[in-house]
């Protein structure tokens, strides 16, 4: 079964794909949009479609108390726009932390400040959707 994974913010989402055993992660994209549903849809329905996706896992930011803020929210109702829309299980997964840890193993591969932000949220998606994978083993 493959998961897909997403890093949603306010200006992009990160994506990531599972195998098909569930054992990893790999960063496929990152998508630009305006906060808008509307303005994804086709390209999560495309990748759904090509990757044979049967789960989603969003990352839910949490705050380091647990509670849920503004930007946490936003993702729960995106999670919940995702399966109304696609009829396909979503799952939301804590993903406090992901982004300081993506950029600290871009940092370690000695890479510029400029490729780290193109590929910050592909690699923040490749975390969440690596760590809910380990978990669930």
């Amino acid at each position: 079964m493959k998961i897909l994974g997403l890093d949603v913010g306010e200006k992009t989402i990160g994506v990531a794909v599972s195998d098909a055993f569930g054992w990893t992660a790999q960063g496929i994209k990152t998508i630009k949009w305006d906060g808008m549903f509307k303005t994804v849809e086709d390209e999560l329905k495309n990748l759904i479609h090509e990757y044979q996706i049967e789960k989603i896992v969003v990352g839910l930011p949490k705050n380091m108390n647990g509670t849920i803020g503004e930007r946490g929210t936003a993702c729960q109702q995106f999670a919940a726009k995702l399966q109304d829309t696609f009829n396909i299980k979503v799952e939301l997964w804590d993903e406090r932390l992901t982004t300081m840890a993506a950029e600290r193993v871009l940092l370690s591969a000695d890479m510029s400040r400029a490729k780290r932000k193109k590929v910050i949220d592909k690699m923040a998606a490749v975390i969440i959707l690596q760590s809910y994978l380990d978990a669930k083993s």
